[in-house]
């Protein structure tokens, strides 16, 4: 196999939110979340770019494997919420009357996201997730759509929505019943605790832990290139059944917790949730 060329369109355009790049292992890629913000926060760009990203990676015959990591020293502290929500605080806020307009376009714009992530998870290419430092709420989203997750001994994360006074929305709290098991996940969705990455091997949420950054991006590219060096037709076929029921059970989820936070996301704990933010304080809910 003669080594990945990166003329197709994932290397080729500028991303804001993405660097795309070739590895020394023929066949592999590497996804950097790149941000713009602090800890490659997902703000609106992130949303925008993750599925031309992977749709350009799925359709680019001389990719067979994906590494999909952060820059920096944390993978992602999640979502940028005064970036992506914020806007919507005065939409359906006091004095708003009917809403049905505003519920639907914010309807659509979780089902944007749910697509985002998704893309990972059905990219006929096997993507492993190398974690170091944090990896905070759509962060986890986006890592249990990966095939693989590995970490780095300082690694950290955490399904924080509930502390954020937000329902989880685009797929961890789908994919996670199949990689971390019922009980495990209620725990963490339900508390939004921090996990270390010891805890995470531990529960099934990585597959291995390695010392430093280094030494994790040496082992997720070792993985990548055993991956590349098989049949990429029985490779995408063997993604392909893994996925098969998985997936249809993620969808319907995704489309209840759609609805679910079309109509409940806005409330007075999320305001107060997102001034807590502001103010580094623990947020004081009330549950209106």
């Amino acid at each position: 196999m003669s080594p990945l060329a990166a003329v197709g369109p994932a290397f080729t355009q500028v991303w804001t939110a993405f660097t795309v790049d070739t590895a020394p292992t023929p066949g592999v890629a590497v996804v950097n979340l790149v941000g713009p913000g602090r800890g490659n926060m997902m703000g609106r760009a992130f949303w925008a770019e993750l599925p031309q990203v992977f749709a350009a990676l799925d359709a680019d015959e001389s990719v067979r494997a994906v590494v999909l990591t952060g820059a920096g020293n944390h993978f992602s502290t999640g979502l940028d919420v005064a970036e992506v929500l914020g806007g919507w605080m005065g939409k359906l806020g006091p004095g708003s009357v009917a809403q049905a307009a505003q519920r639907t376009e914010l309807l659509g714009l979780i089902r944007e996201m749910q697509a985002g992530i998704t893309s990972v998870a059905t990219c006929s290419k096997p993507v492993i997730a190398a974690v170091s430092g944090w990896c905070i709420g759509g962060g986890v989203d986006l890592v249990s759509a990966a095939d693989v997750r590995l970490a780095s001994a300082d690694a950290k994360f955490s399904v924080r929505e509930a502390r954020l006074a937000i329902v989880a929305d685009v797929g961890s709290l789908q994919r996670l019943r199949g990689i971390i098991g019922e009980g495990a996940l209620r725990e963490l969705a339900l508390t939004g605790k921090d996990i270390t990455a010891e805890r995470a091997g531990r529960i099934g949420l990585v597959n291995d832990m390695y010392p430093d950054a280094a030494a994790l991006l040496e082992a997720a590219l070792g993985m990548a290139g055993e991956i590349a060096a098989n049949s990429p037709l029985a490779v995408a076929g063997t993604k392909a059944i893994l996925n098969e029921d998985r997936e249809e059970i993620v969808a319907r989820g995704l489309r209840h917790v759609s609805l679910w936070n079309s109509a409940f996301l806005h409330s007075e704990d999320l305001l107060e949730a997102v001034a807590a933010m502001g103010e580094r304080r623990p947020g004081v809910f009330m549950g209106h």
